[in-house]
């Protein structure tokens, strides 16, 4: 079964789309009503839909490094710097990922776009 995404405010909308079009399971915390949602509600949310955190907001790195540090479970988050990945880049790598993992295998970690 394939890893399903939670795009956060941050992640292009031509992202999502591109994902979509793969075939990827993709909600936006905007399509969830959750855009403004600080950091931890928003990987609390993720977690609670069973969706890896996809994420250009270095701020969340800062918040999966504590939950790691304080065994504080989460369903996963994928970080991505967006000067230093292209669109097209981010979307490869995310289809790579959702279709090569299983949902569990992301659970309490960190993946660093581009692959």
């Amino acid at each position: 079964m394939p890893v399903a995404l939670y795009a956060d405010a941050h992640i292009p909308r031509a992202v999502s789309v591109g994902l979509r079009l793969a075939g990827v399971d993709v909600l936006t915390a905007q399509e969830d009503d959750a855009a403004t949602l600080p950091d931890p509600a928003l990987l609390d949310r993720a977690t609670a839909l069973e969706r890896a955190l996809v994420t250009f907001d270095d701020d969340l790195l800062v918040e999966a490094t504590h939950r790691q540090r304080q065994s504080i479970a989460f369903s996963g988050l994928i970080f991505a710097h967006p000067s230093r990945i292209s669109i097209g880049d981010c979307i490869r790598d995310l289809i790579l990922v959702a279709q090569a993992a299983e949902p569990g295998d992301l659970a309490n970690m960190v993946v660093f776009l581009p692959l």
